[in-house]
């Protein structure tokens, strides 16, 4: 990728070279990262890119510009895409009842007590919308949070370890919600289970609606739910985090996923997911190819969180990839609300996510800017590092 001299973009490159030292200095010498790679994007044009230590420890190869990495729930964003393009042709509303695509969910029951698979259960005051799946507001929930019987029985049922998204979602209709759909936000499984609505509304299997169109208008050659044997050598090694020790390699045999996961499994580079992070900033729009429309991106990226609450009002959830306080949620994204209450240098109306692996990318339509870091450590929840990187990059920025 190209680079050009910050200061014509209106940011301090002196400041600027703060992010180098300070992400070796503090993570990546003494081993807590492995490897990083970091972008920053401003009018449109590349003003830092930056790789920082291995791609994999143990063989000492440096970290490279086209590593491809695990992005995880990074791969939200693109699925949450796809099916607003689809809402974008009327295929759907988003108020429509999720049944109405899934039949076997007509009877969703809410948890009440008792574990699997003798639960008492309630009936939701309402029923699951798409618009609830988008926002985290369904009721679903995930394996890992180990905070209450229906992400027990989850973990029981194996259901994330499920062969195909129609397996998925057959086992999830046996389940009990953890809430009404509404009535809280739940980190979770629902945008697997829009990738699920994609194929049932698109008639075409995702990873064929994502390469059509998303990965080839947007140019993203490296971009899959697969690395190909012939890109092995670009992966870069998965690490874990143990306190008191360096991070543990993770032989993962994730080569090649069975179940699409919307939700979770998409590879990607730093150079794909910059093009799809400028499409967002420059309102659907990408070397003159409109993936989607102006109008629709503002709807996903304000808050969508009853009488606009924060997260902290709304959350049910044990975890999530960004701080509660002061920010929002939208149709896929996060929307900061307040920078003071978040506790951050940002701006009303900044959005983004992270990944599993401690990956994050953060757009401000305000500064005409986005931030990428990508690196591979398990958990996202290690280290503050999302914080930081905002503070050394927007204290790059030049008085207007």
């Amino acid at each position: 990728m190209k680079v050009v001299d910050p200061d014509s973009l209106g940011l301090d490159s002196v400041v600027l070279k703060n992010i180098r030292e300070y992400l070796n200095d503090t993570y990546v010498d003494d081993g807590k990262y492995v490897g990083t790679m970091t972008l920053v994007s401003r009018k449109g044009q590349v003003a830092y890119l930056d790789s920082l230590g291995y791609m994999d420890r143990e063989n000492k190869r440096p970290m490279q510009e086209d590593a491809i990495f695990r992005i995880y729930s990074m791969s939200k964003a693109i699925t949450s895409i796809a099916i607003m393009q689809l809402y974008e042709k009327s295929k759907f509303r988003l108020d429509d009842p999720v049944y109405w695509y899934i039949p076997s969910w007509k009877n969703l029951r809410v948890y009440q007590s008792g574990v699997y698979p003798n639960f008492l259960t309630s009936r939701p005051e309402r029923h699951m919308t798409i618009r609830d799946l988008l926002t985290h507001m369904s009721g679903l929930t995930y394996d890992f949070m180990y905070k209450s019987n229906v992400d027990a029985a989850y973990r029981k049922t194996k259901v994330q370890q499920a062969e195909t998204l129609e397996e998925f979602v057959e086992i999830l209709s046996s389940l009990p919600l953890e809430f009404s759909p509404g009535d809280k936000w739940n980190y979770s499984v629902s945008t697997d289970v829009l990738g699920y609505l994609v194929e049932v509304i698109s008639g075409m299997k995702l990873e064929e609606y994502f390469k059509a169109n998303i990965f080839e208008p947007l140019e993203m050659i490296d971009t899959s739910f697969s690395c190909p044997e012939e890109k092995l050598d670009r992966l870069a090694s998965l690490y874990e985090h143990i306190p008191g020790n360096e991070p543990r390699l993770l032989e993962i045999p994730f080569l090649n996923t069975k179940m699409a996961s919307g939700g979770g499994g998409l590879f990607s580079t730093m150079s794909d997911y910059h093009n799809f992070c400028s499409m967002l900033l420059h309102q659907g729009e990408f070397n003159d190819k409109r993936l989607i429309g102006r109008k629709t991106l503002e709807l996903m990226t304000v808050n969508h969180l009853p009488n606009n609450q924060d997260l902290t009002e709304m959350s049910e959830s044990a975890f999530s990839e960004t701080p509660y306080a002061g920010v929002g949620f939208g149709l896929g994204f996060s929307v900061m609300l307040d920078p003071a209450k978040s506790q951050t240098t940002s701006d009303i109306g900044e959005y983004g996510w992270g990944g599993a692996a401690s990956t994050v990318f953060m757009i401000n339509p305000k500064e005409d800017m986005f931030i990428i870091f990508l690196t591979q450590l398990l958990p996202s929840s290690t280290y503050q590092v999302r914080r930081e990187l905002r503070s050394l990059v927007y204290s790059s920025l030049m008085p207007e």
